[in-house]
C-alpha cells in the first residue's frame, strides 16, 4: 500500500502559499508508515515548531491499473473519505527555500490521517462533494470537488502514468484553503457533507 498525494489542487490554496498555479497534477507521497493507525493518537512531531493541517478528500484504490485513461479512472476506486494531510510548514518552507524534496515536512510517521470510507456509488455526484474540518469545533476550512483544478479521473489517471495503482492505495487530492496551525490539545473533526468520518486529537 502506498499514499500518494495531489498538491496545489484548488486555486486559493496554492495562493494563499504563495505558489504558482499547475498545469498538471503536483504529486509527491507518502510511505505506509504516514498511515496513523485507527484508535492511535497523534503526537505533535519534536521537529517542527509549525504544525498546520491540510484536509483532503481520500480516494481508495479498488482494482490494479496503469496507464488508466480519463474515461476509465472512475472504475479504478470504489470508495472516498477525508484525510488530514499533516505538514511540518517551517520545515517545508526551508526545504523549498534550497531546493530540497519535501518528504521530511510531509511524509513522516502518521503524517496522514484518514477518516471512514464511504462507498463510491453511481448515484454520488463526484463532481460536486462538500467536505469541511473543523478545529476545536469551528470550522476552519470548506472545499467543494467542482472547485478542484484536476478532477478525481485527471488525478487518477496522471498518477498511473508515473506509478502504478494497486489495490489499498490511497490518493490524496489536494486541500482547498484556510491551511493553518495546529497544537497540542487541539481537536480536529472532518467531515463530507454533515458526516462526521474523521476525528484526530493532537497530543
Amino acid at each position: 500500500m502506498k499514499i500518494i498525494c495531489t498538491g496545489r489542487n484548488y486555486v486559493e490554496h496554492a495562493k494563499e502559499l504563495g505558489n504558482a498555479i499547475p498545469d498538471e497534477p503536483v504529486i509527491f507521497m507518502k510511505p505506509k508508515s504516514a498511515l496513523l493507525q485507527v484508535h492511535t493518537p497523534f503526537y505533535y512531531p519534536e521537529f517542527t515548531n509549525e504544525l498546520h493541517y491540510e484536509v483532503e478528500l481520500v480516494l481508495r484504490v479498488s482494482k490494479n491499473g496503469k496507464y488508466i485513461q480519463e474515461k476509465h479512472a472512475g472504475n479504478y476506486v470504489n470508495g472516498i473519505t477525508v484525510g488530514i494531510d499533516f505538514t511540518a510548514r517551517d520545515i517545508q518552507d526551508e526545504l523549498k527555500s534550497k531546493g530540497l524534496p519535501w518528504e521530511k515536512a510531509k511524509a513522516f510517521d502518521n503524517s496522514a490521517a484518514v477518516g471512514k470510507f464511504i462507498d463510491i456509488t453511481p448515484d454520488l455526484q463526484r463532481g460536486n462533494i462538500n467536505f469541511s474540518l473543523l478545529k476545536n469545533k469551528e470550522v476552519v476550512q470548506k472545499g467543494n470537488s467542482g472547485e478542484m483544478i484536476f478532477n478525481f479521473d485527471k488525478i487518477i489517471a496522471g498518477i498511473s502514468n508515473y506509478f502504478s495503482l494497486n489495490i489499498g492505495d490511497l490518493i490524496f487530492t489536494g486541500t482547498p484553503a484556510g491551511v493553518g496551525e495546529c497544537v497540542v490539545g487541539d481537536e480536529l473533526e472532518a467531515l463530507i457533507e454533515s458526516q462526521s468520518l474523521l476525528s484526530v486529537e493532537v497530543k
